[in-house]
């Protein structure tokens, strides 16, 4: 009998992948649809859940899965951060993710939103668009090989950023806990006050830890940053504190802000609002209000073929050695000890 997997949060252009890449011969499920508080009766019959980006895998919709025998909760993500890992442990579920994907996909994306805002490309075409050809000061822009990029996070996505960056020639710091050797060789290592000091944009690339590093980036954080610089977070939405950045690009402290992710963006991401329907948040519909200074995509960052193919073809292989008992490596996520009962 066939292991019966359904998958939410699948977009319908994606779907022939999951046929394409199934060399498990897996029975599956497409749901369009997120994983959320009404759906979770549809994985009723399957063995295996596979997650996506800001799925609603709570302790409600958790203890339903394992009522239907479900073992295997896993996302096919990097971030795990929307599974309520205490419950999975208390439950005896098995959670897993994907480690790598895509790492060009994401830092991709943080290099387009950089130089669009330092070179005001987005304020310029917008102004074409209606027919508006004049030249104004803010069309006088910094070059990239001029301008000083500063790095959060150095892992495999902050490196290929920084890869990138190197290619137009700009020069790169580096922050983090853990300096690899690897990172050693394309940035500066600084302490997180002089990166910010001397970089002209800041790139997060932090894991997000609930309860540990909300709002890292804040007044203190924006404060320390020097007068005029851009900064992009295709990390985590939960790191920025956004009532700050708002504060900052009305002030001009900070010239720009470009992100693929917000606080809460399950929320909204997804949906569409342009018909007047009301907004759920009053801080970031401010600050989404401050384009072109502000640029938001609505997490994309890996919605490329390269990364979706891979985010699939990982997550089958992890469910097919976690049925065969075989060790997952990095794909497994380390849960708490169980609640005592």
């Amino acid at each position: 009998m066939a292991f019966k997997i359904i998958a939410y949060g699948v977009e319908p252009y994606e779907e022939h992948l999951y046929s394409e890449l199934n060399k498990y011969g897996y029975e599956l499920t497409l749901v369009n649809d997120l994983l959320t508080a009404d759906n979770g009766d549809l994985a009723k019959g399957h063995d295996g859940v596979l997650l996506f980006v800001n799925c609603l895998a709570d302790r409600a919709n958790l203890e339903k899965f394992s009522e239907y025998g479900i073992k295997y909760v896993f996302t096919r993500t990097a971030g795990f951060n929307h599974i309520d890992l205490q419950a999975a442990s208390d439950l005896g579920l098995k959670v897993a993710r994907v480690p790598a994907y895509s790492p060009n996909a994401i830092a991709e994306l943080a290099v387009y939103l950089g130089t669009a805002l330092l070179r005001h490309t987005v304020y310029t075409t917008a102004r074409t668009s209606k027919l508006n050809f004049t030249v104004t000061e803010t069309n006088f822009s910094h070059e990239v090989h001029k301008v000083t990029v500063g790095i959060v996070g150095t892992g495999h996505i902050g490196c290929v950023e920084a890869e990138l960056y190197k290619g137009l020639g700009a020069k790169l710091l580096g922050y983090d806990i853990f300096q690899s050797d690897f990172a050693k060789k394309l940035v500066e290592f600084k302490e997180l006050d002089e990166l910010l000091a001397e970089s002209d944009i800041v790139s997060l690339h932090l894991p997000y830890f609930p309860g540990k590093n909300e709002n890292f980036v804040g007044e203190d954080f924006i404060g320390k940053m020097k007068k005029g610089a851009i900064l992009v977070n295709t990390a985590r939405g939960e790191i920025v504190d956004e009532a700050a950045v708002v504060k900052a690009i009305k002030s001009g402290k900070l010239e720009g802000f470009g992100a693929d992710v917000l606080t809460d963006e399950a929320r909204f991401f997804g949906k569409d609002f342009s018909d007047g329907t009301e907004f759920p948040d009053a801080t970031i519909k401010e600050l989404v209000e401050l384009y072109p200074k502000v640029l938001i995509t609505p997490h994309v960052a890996a919605m490329t073929d390269v990364a979706v193919s891979n985010m699939i073809s990982t997550s089958y292989d992890n469910f097919n050695a976690a049925v065969k008992g075989e060790s997952l490596g990095r794909a497994e996520v380390e849960l708490p000890q169980p609640a005592a009962k």
